[in-house]
């Protein structure tokens, strides 16, 4: 099949929706149950991509998250302790743990929880039993995949009262070499981004400290692929190798860095003593408790801790997590990696990492103000290499 009319295009009012193959050939992947729409495809492609290329540069399983052609949040299969386990709601699951695919995605999804909430996923490897049961326990628009365990399809076309998208994708295909785009009657035709990320991308260390040890440069590699397929201007932090926050589309770096480190801060905090342990009534659903959960550290007074509103969510009234609280928890955060897909016109952005545990940081260079930034790291004990890669994405 080479052309795939389409119910409609970003907006209902857009009609004349379709997808198809400017040679005529077929298209790339396999429509298995449901009926996409014009911004699951643009996910779908776009989420794909970045699996596959972290399949390249590193060879192992990798899960994206992506809502409105940006990722909420990708990651690979490498372990979770027991903490992380519990905040993603998979520390009674063995079945999960022990499957590399649905790690992956319980990580990409765990990574920006509300922003996963109806997204679409993008998996490297076939989807088996076991992550097809996770997603089925998650409000999701659909999935990609190179293949699907038959019981693993059976599961996902039960979603949705069947009409859950799943599509298969052809993993040989390479696309094009050139992308066009129409905008105003204009056409635009570049050369597809075929910038290779891989560790020879983090070898001009250029603070004082060199050493970036091998697990954090797994997470710059994975934060620069995010970004690769992120809307620019972009920021990843990155830990243990999953995306822990993504700043998308602000025209000010700055406020990229803000963004992101935000939401690392609060994946940071739902894995705070109090977080793990609030008494939640065991039939409140996963959304319901996300939602109480980022109210919980975001907000230092939640109504549901003050007055009988608890009794909706909790078995017992919550105890208050304090500002205080908060910075001595996330004070003592280390490990952090942070990617940048353009370069840092001020130290501002150092400033602001710092505060979320950053300590390695990769970043094109090429600012004027380099040396500046360069110092502010060094002041802070964080060692920043210079990719000179741009990954500029729209």
């Amino acid at each position: 099949m080479n052309f795939l009319n389409l119910k409609y295009g970003c907006n209902p009012n857009q009609g004349n929706a379709s997808v198809s193959m400017r040679d005529g050939s077929n298209l790339p992947f396999e429509v298995l149950n449901g009926s996409p729409s014009y911004i699951n495809l643009l996910d779908a492609l776009n989420a794909w991509q970045a699996v596959k290329e972290i399949d390249a540069a590193l060879g192992i399983a990798a899960a994206a998250s992506f809502k409105h052609v940006s990722p909420a949040g990708m990651a690979v299969a490498t372990p979770v302790d027991e903490k992380l386990a519990k905040a993603i709601f998979i520390h009674n699951d063995d079945e999960i743990q022990n499957s590399q695919i649905a790690l992956a995605y319980a990580k990409a999804r765990g990574a920006d929880r509300m922003s996963s909430f109806g997204d679409f996923i993008a998996l490297n490897r076939k989807c088996d039993i076991a992550c097809a049961k996770f997603i089925q326990r998650h409000v999701s628009d659909g999935i990609i995949a190179p293949d699907y365990d038959e019981a693993a399809l059976d599961i996902l076309k039960s979603k949705k009262k069947g009409s859950y998208l799943v599509l298969k994708m052809d993993p040989a295909y390479e696309g094009t070499s050139l992308e066009n785009r129409d905008i105003y009657g204009v056409t635009f035709t570049q050369d597809v981004n075929s910038s290779v990320i891989d560790e020879r991308c983090l070898e001009d260390v250029v603070t004082d400290i060199k050493m970036i040890p091998k697990p954090s440069k797994l997470d710059l590699i994975l934060g620069m692929i995010a970004l690769k397929y992120t809307q620019s201007n972009s920021v990843a932090y990155i830990k243990n190798g999953q995306t822990i926050g993504i700043g998308a589309g602000q025209q000010s770096r700055i406020h990229c860095t803000r963004l992101a480190g935000g939401k690392a801060d609060l994946w940071h905090l739902r894995q705070h003593q109090k977080t793990l342990s609030l008494p939640f009534k065991a039939d409140i659903s996963i959304p319901a408790r996300d939602n109480a959960i980022d109210e919980y550290v975001t907000n230092t007074s939640p109504s549901f801790c003050n007055n009988e509103e608890y009794k909706e969510l909790f078995t017992t009234r919550p105890e208050p997590l304090s500002e205080n609280e908060k910075r001595i928890f996330l004070d003592n955060i280390k490990g952090v990696s942070l990617a940048s897909d353009a370069f840092f016109p001020f130290d501002d952005n150092i400033q602001r990492a710092a505060l979320s545990g950053v300590n390695y940081i990769s970043q094109p260079g090429g600012s004027m103000r380099d040396e500046i930034v360069i110092d502010t790291c060094n002041k802070l004990g964080i060692a920043m290499c210079f990719t000179k890669m741009r990954l500029f994405h729209h």
